[in-house]
């Protein structure tokens, strides 16, 4: 059965803790050196992790000397400790929505998810949204939940770690996908950080979750 490829969502977007401020690492030096320099100098790398992930990304991968290339350098290099839906913990990838509110439902997943861990009634946590152009094509899984099970289990993600590690060490670029979380919604991974282009900060917004509701407030900050 021949695979699906399209674009990603233009544009995508994509949510950030605010409490994780924007730190221009990679936004102003000109050379793959400077960076890998740069990086030792400010302490990105003083967690013995962070910096083998660098070098797990090959150097012409590398995204600097761009606006907010610190961005897209860090959803590679700080990742979680279980990974994420098709990563791993090794190395990380961006993802985001084709929606705003859709970003808002998958992050609200993992807010509600901290909220029962830590036996609180309700979290409030303050995002920053980013607007990307991601470019090229990509396996286009949309509507194959049966081809594809293990990618869309809603809690073990070990599967699709598995088949998205295995997409991005042979070549492959992003996987689009149907949100588990925001029904109708859209989202897309990308393994590729010089294919994430013109990422650009928008609004802010204190996004509100209860531990015993699926319910979720979003309001815009000024």
């Amino acid at each position: 059965m021949s695979e699906t490829f399209s674009p990603a969502p233009k544009p995508s977007y994509r949510l950030i803790p605010s409490k994780f401020p924007p730190i221009g690492l990679f936004d102003t030096v000109v050379t793959t050196a400077d960076a890998a320099a740069v990086m030792e100098l400010v302490g990105w790398t003083n967690d013995r992790i962070v910096k083998d992930r660098l070098y797990r990304l090959p150097s012409d991968e590398w995204v600097y000397g761009r606006p907010n290339a610190s961005v897209v350098m860090a959803s590679f290099l700080h990742v979680s400790s279980a990974g994420a839906r098709f990563n791993g913990p090794d190395l990380g990838a961006w993802y985001a929505s084709a929606e705003l509110r859709t970003a808002a439902f998958e992050v609200a997943h993992h807010l509600r998810r901290e909220a029962v861990a830590t036996s609180k009634a309700r979290l409030v946590r303050d995002y920053r949204t980013y607007t990307a152009q991601i470019d090229g094509d990509y396996l286009d899984i949309r509507g194959k939940q049966a081809r594809w099970p293990a990618a869309y289990d809603p809690a073990n993600y070990a599967a699709s770690q598995a088949m998205g590690e295995a997409l991005r060490a042979s070549g492959g670029a992003s996987i689009i996908y149907d949100s588990v979380r925001h029904q109708g919604g859209v989202n897309v991974v990308a393994y590729r950080p010089r294919k994430i282009l013109l990422v650009t900060q928008a609004d802010h917004w204190r996004l509100t979750v209860e531990a015993a509701s699926q319910r979720i407030e979003i309001v815009r900050l000024k």
